[in-house]
């Protein structure tokens, strides 16, 4: 890994002929930060202004004026982090919405449900428990879940019998759950299929391959095709045959197709990803089912977000 860019300064003024520029990019450049990681990072902890005005996690694709101040706070504190403001109701992008449940395209960035060690922090779960208590309901039930920095379609239950129906099909592996993702290189072929024995590592908390005669692993299953093929990197859909946790992410890492901006499941040095984004990208585009009320077909999908259409938009003008 190379050596953090020493910042010569901490504040500049934006000029005429980087007017429009992303943030991000600005922030990036030699005798700034360097990276977008290290940009990401200082975002992350609260350390980045913009004429005054702090900007947090979202703020990647912020456009920039003539004349703006973009200002970094090298000496606040590391743990500082900007914390989310009260929930408003329109920050839940609800996709669909009965007496029985409830279906929301859920942002990067945000948990599903709360975690033990993470109790504080804001998850889908909270918003919607806030949604469903201003409709006279107690709170939701959890029928599956996406890691917090993949976005996209997610479900949950109002009642405990529609929770049990639910989860009984996603059991049975008759829910269709695609996904859509940004992997370096070239899947080949095509088109296929993914088909690997994984064991959950409770100590380093990722998935790891095991050999199929393993007692403790599970098989993990999914299919795949290419959308579109990019100089370095391609943009995949994914079709889940099974469920396992981060199981796209780790099936694509042992095929050498790491996802962009993946930070868990890497392989070599940093050299290997030069392209910068701030998380996984990952999608959950489609998510079908059978309604637990009367067996009707429901299918859903969650447009792709600004993030991961800007990161497509970068690599096709990369195109030689």
């Amino acid at each position: 890994m190379g050596r953090a860019t020493e910042l010569t300064k901490t504040e500049w003024i934006v000029a005429a002929d980087e007017a429009g520029a992303r943030l991000d990019k600005f922030l990036s450049a030699p005798g700034r930060l360097g990276s977008r990681s290290r940009a990401a990072a200082a975002r992350e902890k609260g350390k980045v202004f913009v004429n005054g005005q702090e900007v947090g996690r979202g703020g990647n694709s912020v456009r920039l004026a003539a004349g703006d101040i973009v200002r970094i706070w090298m000496d606040r504190p590391g743990s500082a982090r900007r914390r989310p403001g009260p929930f408003r109701g329109k920050e839940l992008d609800i996709l669909y919405e009965d007496s029985w449940l409830l279906v929301l395209n859920k942002p990067a960035g945000l948990l599903t449900v709360p975690l033990e060690r993470k109790r504080g922090e804001p998850s889908v779960y909270e918003q919607i428990k806030t949604h469903l208590r201003s409709h006279g309901k107690r709170r939701p039930f959890v029928v599956h879940r996406i890691d917090r920095d993949t976005s996209g379609v997610v479900l949950f239950a109002k009642d405990a019998p529609t929770q049990q129906s639910l989860k009984r099909q996603f059991l049975h592996r008759t829910p269709e759950r695609v996904y859509r993702a940004v992997v370096y290189g070239h899947p080949t072929p095509a088109r296929g299929t993914w088909h690997d024995h994984l064991v959950w590592d409770r100590k380093a908390l990722i998935q790891k391959q095991t050999h199929p005669r393993d007692p403790r692993g599970t098989e993990a299953i999914s299919d795949y095709r290419v959308i579109e093929a990019f100089e370095k990197a391609s943009l995949i859909e994914v079709r889940l045959r099974t469920g396992k946790r981060n199981q796209i992410r780790i099936q694509a890492r042992l095929r050498g197709h790491t996802l962009i901006g993946e930070q868990r499941y890497t392989y070599g040095p940093d050299e290997l990803r030069p392209v910068e984004f701030a998380r996984q990208a990952l999608h959950a585009h489609g998510l079908g089912f059978e309604h637990p009320s009367d067996g009707r077909r429901l299918q859903f999908e969650a447009p792709m977000p600004k993030d991961m259409l800007e990161l497509i938009a970068e690599l096709r003008e990369q195109e030689p």
